[in-house]
C-alpha cells in the first residue's frame, strides 16, 4: 500500500507527468482506474453474500471521474453483475477520455439514463432493484457545495440508504481538507486511485470516506517522491520507510539505564497531580532509563511513594506548593543533565507564567516538550516579540485543537478545516515539531514533512490520554530519537497502545488513561 497522501493539485501534477513525459495514455490510466474500481466492488459485493447477484447503480459525472466509473459499469458487468448507468448530465457533454468511454458503454447496450430533479421527471424510482451505488459523479478537481443537478442526485442517493463505494473520493468531500459539503456522499468504501488524498484520513473526511483502499492505476511508484509530496500515513511501514524506524524500537544487549536517558517531568500540581504522574509513568514505559518528576518543594512530599520507580525532584518554592512560586532558573538547572524535559501538563497557570516559561525554554538545553498549560502559556504570551526564542535543541509541541487554535489565533472550526496545512505552516514558522492531537493526529516538522496517524480509537477521548502522549515522547526524545523521530514514533504507538488497551476492555467508552500505560 502506498502511504503518500496528495493533494488535489499534486495529483494532477503526478497525472500530466505520467501521461506527457512516460507517455502512458490517460486512456490506459482510465481503463485501470475502472478496473480497479470494479474490483474493490465485486470484493464488497461478495462479503454481503450476494456476490453477482448484486445490482449496481452508477452514478456519473461529466468529468474524468464519470469515465472512470462508466469503466467499473462494463467490468462489473463482465463479471456477471447487474450494471445500469445514471447519468448527472446529458452525456453529451462529456470530453476526451471519458468521451470514448461513454460511446464504448452505449454500443455495448449498458442501460442508462439521466437524471431529472425532483419536480422535472415523474419517476422517482431511480435506484429500484438495485444493490448499491457506485460513487462517479466529482472527482479530486471538486471545490466547494455541489451545484445542481449533482447536490439533489447525491440528497436523494443517501436517502435510497443504499450501501456506495466511492471512486477516488466521496462526491462533496474536499480532496484536500476532508471538509463536507452539505451534500456528501458517506460512503461504504473509497477507491483511491493511485494514492490517498488528504482529505480521506482528515477531519470529518474519513467518517464520510469509510473504508480507503488504495489501488495501482499504472502510474510509477515514485511520482509522489518526484513530485515533492511530503505528507504521508503514519504506520509501522512509513516509520521505517521515511524515518528509518523499526518497531518496536530495538535494545541493545550490552544496555543499562544510562543507555536509554533521563527524562525530568516538570508537570502536575496540587490540583492536578494526577497530570505529572501519568506523564512520568508513561515516559517510563516507553523505555526511559530513569524518569525523575519534578515538584515544587513543598508539594513533594505528599507525593512520594505514588511509582516507587520514579525519582521525585523537589524544587525549591515558598512553600505553597505551587509552580508560580518556582523560579524558571531553578527549573532549568534541575533540567541540566537530564536528556528531555517534559513541562506543561497540569502545571496551572499565573500572571506573568509567559515569561517564565519563556526563561526555561531559553536555558535549558535538552530537547524539551511542551504540553497542555505550558501552550497556553505560550498562547496568551503570543502577542508578544520574541516569545518563542529559537531554540538549537529540538522543541515538540503537542496541542489538541483548542490549544492549537490559541496558538494560531483561529477558532476551533478553523483550525480544523485544514489539520495537515496549519501543523505544518506552524511548524515551519516557528522552528518547531508539532503533534496536532485528535482523531487521525497530525504530526509536522519545520521542513515541511507532515504524517497523519493510523492508530488510535475513540475510547482514547479520556482525560491524562494527552498526558501519557507526552510523557511517551517525551521518553523518546530521551532516548536520543529527533524530534521528528520522536514526534512520528510517539504518537504511532500510544494510538496502538490504546487499540491494545480498549481490546480488552468490554467498550471502549470505560478506557482510561492508565490503561493506555500499561499497553505500551
Amino acid at each position: 500500500m502506498r502511504m503518500e497522501l496528495v493533494t488535489s493539485e499534486e495529483m494532477r501534477t503526478i497525472d500530466a507527468g505520467t501521461i506527457e513525459e512516460v507517455g502512458i495514455p490517460q486512456e490506459a490510466l482510465m481503463e485501470n482506474a475502472g478496473r480497479a474500481v470494479a474490483e474493490e466492488a465485486r470484493r464488497f459485493a461478495e462479503a454481503t453474500g450476494k456476490g453477482t447477484d448484486f445490482g449496481w447503480l452508477i452514478l456519473v459525472g461529466k468529468g474524468n471521474n464519470g469515465g472512470d466509473g462508466l469503466v467499473c459499469a462494463r467490468h462489473l458487468r463482465d463479471m456477471g453483475c447487474r450494471v445500469a448507468v445514471l447519468y448527472a448530465e446529458p452525456p453529451e457533454r462529456m470530453r476526451g477520455a471519458a468521451a470514448l468511454q461513454r460511446d464504448i458503454a452505449s454500443r455495448l447496450g449498458i442501460p442508462a439514463r439521466l437524471y431529472a430533479e425532483p419536480g422535472q421527471d415523474a419517476d422517482a424510482g431511480w435506484f429500484a432493484g438495485f444493490d448499491g451505488l457506485i460513487d462517479a459523479l466529482l472527482g479530486t478537481g471538486s471545490a466547494g457545495e455541489p451545484r445542481p443537478p449533482y447536490a439533489a442526485l447525491i440528497e436523494a442517493s443517501l436517502g435510497s440508504g443504499l450501501p456506495v463505494v466511492a471512486v477516488d473520493i466521496p462526491s462533496g468531500l474536499n480532496a484536500d481538507t476532508g471538509a463536507v459539503a452539505k451534500a456528501c456522499i458517506r460512503a461504504k468504501v473509497t477507491v483511491a486511485l493511485a494514492y490517498a488524498k488528504r482529505g480521506l484520513h482528515q477531519h470529518q473526511g474519513a467518517e464520510y470516506a469509510g473504508e480507503v483502499v488504495v489501488r495501482p492505476i499504472g502510474i510509477p511508484a515514485d511520482a509522489a517522491e518526484r513530485a515533492g509530496v511530503q505528507t504521508y500515513l503514519l504506520n509501522a511501514e512509513s516509520l521505517q520507510a521515511k524515518l528509518g524506524l523499526s518497531f518496536p524500537l530495538p535494545r541493545r544487549e550490552d544496555s543499562h539505564k544510562g543507555t536509554y536517558g533521563h527524562v525530568l517531568v516538570a508537570a502536575g500540581s496540587a490540583l492536578m497531580s494526577g497530570a505529572g504522574l501519568l506523564s512520568a509513568r508513561a515516559a517510563l514505559r516507553a523505555g526511559s532509563g530513569l524518569v525523575s518528576w519534578a515538584q515544587p518543594a513543598a508539594a513533594a512530599p505528599g507525593l512520594r511513594g505514588f511509582a516507587p520507580e520514579i525519582m521525585l525532584r523537589a524544587i525549591p518554592d515558598e512553600g505553597a506548593g505551587e509552580w508560580r512560586q518556582v523560579k524558571p532558573e531553578r527549573l532549568a538547572d534541575a533540567a541540566e543533565g537530564a536528556d528531555a524535559l517534559v513541562v506543561g501538563p497540569g502545571m496551572g497557570r499565573w500572571a506573568g507564567d509567559g515569561a517564565w516559561l519563556r526563561t526555561v525554554l531559553e536555558r535549558v538545553q535538552a530537547p524539551v516538550l511542551v504540553d497542555a498549560d505550558a501552550l497556553n502559556m505560550i498562547a496568551d504570551a503570543g502577542r508578544h516579540p520574541g516569545v518563542w526564542p529559537r531554540r538549537e535543541a529540538p522543541t515538540v509541541i503537542t496541542p489538541h485543537p483548542g490549544e492549537m487554535a490559541r496558538l494560531a489565533g483561529l477558532t476551533v472550526p478553523e483550525a480544523q478545516r485544514d489539520r495537515i496545512g496549519l501543523a505544518r505552516d506552524y511548524a515551519a514558522r516557528h522552528g518547531v515539531t508539532v503533534v496536532l492531537k485528535g482523531a487521525r493526529t497530525v504530526v509536522a516538522s519545520p521542513d515541511g514533512r507532515a504524517f497523519v496517524n493510523t492508530t488510535g480509537n475513540p475510547g482514547m477521548a479520556t482525560g491524562g490520554a494527552g498526558d501519557a502522549l507526552a510523557g511517551v515522547i517525551g521518553s523518546l526524545l530521551g532516548q536520543g530519537l529527533d524530534a521528528l523521530e520522536a514526534a512520528a514514533c510517539g504518537v504511532y504507538w500510544h494510538g496502538l497502545a490504546g487499540d491494545r488497551a480498549a481490546a480488552l476492555r468490554p467498550q471502549a467508552a470505560s478506557l482510561i488513561a492508565g490503561d493506555i500505560i500499561e499497553a505500551l
